[in-house]
């Protein structure tokens, strides 16, 4: 599974079902799924655990970003400084 194409066409594959399903954990395994795709292409000369490898770094690195970027989203709970009515 070192075909470049393979990993550009399911990299895509995550990105659509990070739409159907959001939650940043598709959406970094799509940009790693690219980022691993684009090594290839460009000539990255490694074995499968290698790339699996890379692929698992670059999908955790995006995944953390993203969280830290537009944070967790469910669990959280929405604290009010004052109140709507409050003049």
């Amino acid at each position: 599974m070192l075909v470049w194409w393979v990993w550009m066409v399911a990299g895509v594959v995550l990105g659509i079902i990070e739409v159907v399903l959001p939650g940043y954990v598709f959406l970094g395994f799509s940009a790693g799924a690219i980022v691993t795709g684009a090594l290839l292409w460009l000539g990255l000369e490694a074995g499968l655990p290698l790339v699996l490898l890379i692929f698992g770094l670059i999908s955790l690195a995006v995944w953390l970003v993203l969280r830290r970027v537009f944070g967790s989203g469910a669990g959280q709970v929405k604290l009010w400084e004052r109140d709507i009515n409050d003049n």
